[in-house]
């Protein structure tokens, strides 16, 4: 079997606190004073059950590693060790996601808060050689007023050189808000050119996958794994050829899927889907992207050749420039032309 570290990638589906190192996590919460759940630094994944209970433990669990990060320097922190473990696992492109809010009373605004992310993004591309993308997310837990806020702020930055906002998101508990009513948002965020990739078909199934393309018209759809429920739901996904960031580990920890063998990743990928992987929030999940690869080898029997097709449905999925794309996906081919380890 080849090494899944040295298959080039694209990672599309990771958050911009849940991408932190539990060392770091650590570090900061001693030096801000901070006392932390015994869970966020021990060696386990965090699982919850699927329902209400759970998401609001997965919850509290975030918003403490979330108050963290409490400066200019630990927000450059985080984005300089996201790329670097990118980096490490064959991703030449990252596109982080980010809601500014939750920063922005530490930097001095909104605004700060999100050039502080690029410019570190810029610096981190130019130290690793991953090229990134900024996702610019709002959260359903607030008013669709606040997303169109967002939207407009991303759109400031929109742009597909390094470090620029290439996409707009909605995040969070799926259950919460509804979905049209943050259409608005992403009508601003489309008339800039940025990518709709908001989550859906995670917690709520292929009904809430339809809402999101009739309302959102996402260009990728952050989960959507339960699309599979619903043939004629994945037929739509199929003909508006809209990837899926599939995220396994993160769907077991959040009780979705008793186990990584449960994830339909096979189904959607047999039924054509275009699915990039993604570790979502690897600080809670303990999972990082080559993890999500090995669970497709393992628990799903995907050989090198089909491991070689989700990289490059990654790589095609994502903003890259087109001399990244060229380079990641001949990238590709040179890792499945090798001879295999062992």
């Amino acid at each position: 079997m080849r090494d899944l570290a040295l298959l080039p990638k694209a990672h599309l589906h990771l958050h911009f606190t849940g991408s932190m190192r539990v060392d770091t996590l650590a570090e900061l919460a001693d030096r801000h004073g901070i006392r932390l759940p015994h869970v966020l630094l021990d060696d386990d994944p965090l699982v919850v059950p699927a329902g209400a209970r759970g998401w609001f433990r997965f919850q509290r669990m975030y918003d403490a590693a979330r108050a963290c990060v409490r400066s200019e320097a630990d927000m450059r922190r985080l984005v300089a060790e996201a790329a670097a473990d990118d980096a490490a696992e064959g991703s030449g492109r990252l596109e982080l996601q980010v809601d500014p809010t939750s920063y922005a009373p530490f930097v001095g605004g909104l605004t700060p808060a999100l050039e502080i992310v690029l410019d570190a993004a810029r610096e981190a591309q130019a130290a690793t050689g991953v090229e990134i993308g900024v996702v610019v997310a709002a959260s359903r837990m607030r008013h669709p007023l606040d997303a169109r806020t967002l939207a407009r702020l991303a759109a400031k930055h929109a742009g597909d050189g390094p470090g620029q906002v290439v996409g707009f998101g909605l995040s969070n508990d799926e259950r919460r808000g509804t979905t049209a009513e943050f259409a608005g948002a992403f009508a601003i965020a489309h008339r800039a050119g940025l990518l709709s990739v908001p989550h859906g078909g995670e917690l709520l199934g292929p009904e809430h996958v339809e809402q999101v393309l009739d309302h959102l018209r996402p260009d990728r759809l952050g989960h959507g794994v339960r699309s599979g429920e619903d043939p004629r739901v994945l037929e739509r996904v199929l003909q508006d050829d809209v990837p899926l960031e599939v995220c396994p580990a993160s769907n077991v920890s959040l009780g979705v899927y008793a186990g990584p063998g449960d994830v339909p990743l096979r189904a959607l990928v047999d039924a054509g889907a275009r699915v990039a992987l993604g570790a979502d929030d690897p600080l809670l999940f303990r999972s990082r992207l080559v993890d999500q690869y090995r669970i497709a080898r393992e628990a799903h029997g995907f050989t090198d050749a089909e491991l070689a097709d989700l990289a490059r449905s990654s790589i095609t999925a994502s903003a890259a420039s087109p001399a990244t794309r060229a380079r990641l996906l001949a990238g590709v081919d040179a890792w499945l032309a090798s001879a295999p380890a062992g």
